[in-house]
């Protein structure tokens, strides 16, 4: 993956895209000038130091924030808002309380009015995918964190998007929880053949999960490397390969977090 990549083959471009917000104390450049393309079926994780702009970068190809400059293609087509075709995943989860797990996997289809039965049998599919079934009729009070992030995940594959955008949606779990669901994304991913953009600041979880690791420098965000992962999965976290990746990370991110005085 690189900005190389060619419109013809390119799920994702974003074009010299620039974000700037207004704060109290001025205008504030959280992205600039980045080119960038991502292709189909691809796993593209975007890392990098706090406040780098990778939720902005994700938020602007869900189309929930508008670039300032350049452009953002999915499919060769401007993103100028929301759609379908983007399934999103949040940390927080995002559930509603007054629904069981089945209505919040249903909720999508409902509001696309498709019919009652082919709504229960595609919220149960996804239920069975993450390991969920027998846990449909629960609230989301009487599940776990990570069952909670489990029944988002298959709401946002009910809808059957081309790709999934997914800001840190396993940052708020323990370690053993997270290191399962990894697992189980990259499993649900290999069968389901989705372009899926995943950002994290973690990075033994982007070298364990990612074709490419588009690393970020500190803000205001540009690319300051892709890195392509090229270990054949299932990867070991323990070996050479792993470990020789993870260390070629760790000091391009250590020169971004340096630049802000994080250590």
């Amino acid at each position: 993956m690189s900005a190389a990549v060619s419109t013809t083959t390119a799920k994702v471009e974003l074009q010299n895209v620039s974000k700037l917000y207004s704060t109290r104390r001025g205008p504030m450049v959280a992205v600039q000038d980045i080119s960038l393309a991502m292709r189909h079926n691809h796993f593209v994780c975007l890392l990098g130091p706090s406040g780098c702009g990778k939720s902005t970068v994700l938020n602007m190809i869900a189309g929930f924030i508008a670039p300032t400059g350049g452009r953002v293609l999915v499919d060769g087509q401007p993103v100028t808002e929301p759609g379908a075709d983007r399934g999103v995943v949040f940390q927080e989860y995002a559930l509603f309380p007054w629904r069981t797990a089945l209505q919040n996997v249903e909720f999508g289809l409902v509001i696309r009015r498709a019919p009652a039965e082919r709504r229960r049998a595609t919220a149960e599919r996804y239920l069975t995918m993450v390991g969920l079934q027998e846990h449909g009729h629960k609230y989301p009070a009487e599940l776990s964190g990570g069952m909670k992030q489990r029944v988002a995940l298959a709401r946002a594959l009910a809808n059957d998007p081309s790709m999934l955008l997914m800001d840190e949606p396993f940052g708020a779990l323990d370690a053993q929880t997270r290191e399962v669901l990894q697992e189980e994304l990259l499993r649900i991913w290999l069968h389901e053949r989705k372009t899926i953009v995943f950002v994290t600041h973690s990075i033994s979880e982007s070298i364990y999960l990612a074709d490419d690791i588009v690393l970020m420098t500190a803000r205001p965000g540009r690319i300051k490397e892709i890195v392509p992962v090229e270990i054949p999965r299932p990867r070991e976290r323990g070996s050479p390969e792993f470990g020789a990746v993870s260390r070629h990370v760790e000091r391009l991110v250590k020169e971004e977090v340096q630049k802000v005085g994080l250590v």
